[in-house]
């Protein structure tokens, strides 16, 4: 189960600037299961490349990144600080996403949430069907590269449909928390589904792992 940590995901991902210069590096998380735990809906190859190459990479230009910032700080060199601002932001929000993105996925997802987080389906959207329905309208209609969520809104304690574009995290640039993420970067499904990305919106939901989405709309709806 979640604690109310799972609420600040990016806060936690991306350290303050005032300890950057002892932090720990960022690293790769391991995944919950095997590579090909989730065919035939997504394959193993694809997988592979995904979690070891392209988050890999988020990862490892993140850590680059916050370095250079660590020094434009310590030499008070606001150019440079500004000038790495797009870095942070694409390979911070790389390393975001895709940690969330890997614990909504379980082989034995599918299916539709239950409980409390079922009810504020319902209430917010009309249905699961309806829901389901628009959240996959808002990712098919993602125009190039980016991510379709499922957040909360804190505020006014409801569920929120989202699209971000890149590698945008959810709740740095729209507040929301992220509840549910589904990547429609093409190396998510390309190998697989070629260019038709609603055959693989189609799929996704059959490894949705409510499990772990509910434990996030819990620790976050407090």
């Amino acid at each position: 189960m979640l604690s109310r940590a799972a609420c600040s995901t990016s806060r936690r991902l991306v350290p303050a600037l005032s300890v950057l210069g002892s932090r720990q590096k960022h690293s790769l998380p391991d995944l919950p299961y095997d590579y090909g735990a989730l065919e035939p809906h997504i394959n193993a190859q694809i997988m592979q490349l995904h979690h070891s190459k392209h988050h890999a990479a988020y990862v490892n230009n993140l850590n680059v990144a916050e370095e250079k910032y660590r020094e434009a700080l310590e030499k008070r060199d606001v150019t440079a600080q500004i000038a790495l601002q797009p870095a942070l932001k694409f390979n911070g929000g790389g390393h975001i996403n895709h940690s969330i993105f890997w614990t909504n996925l379980s082989p034995n997802g599918g299916g539709e949430p239950q409980g409390e987080l079922l009810e504020a389906i319902k209430r917010d959207f009309g249905s699961f069907a309806k829901f389901k329905e628009k959240l996959t309208a808002v990712s098919v209609g993602v125009q190039g590269s980016g991510w379709g969520w499922l957040g909360f809104n804190k505020e006014q304690g409801r569920l929120q449909i989202a699209a971000c574009s890149n590698q945008d995290p959810l709740q740095g640039t729209t507040g929301l928390i992220p509840l549910l993420g589904i990547d429609v970067w093409e190396h998510a499904y390309y190998l697989q589904y070629k260019n038709v990305r609603p055959d693989y919106l189609k799929a996704i939901w059959n490894v949705i792992n409510w499990e772990n989405v509910t434990a996030r709309y819990t620790a976050c709806s407090k």
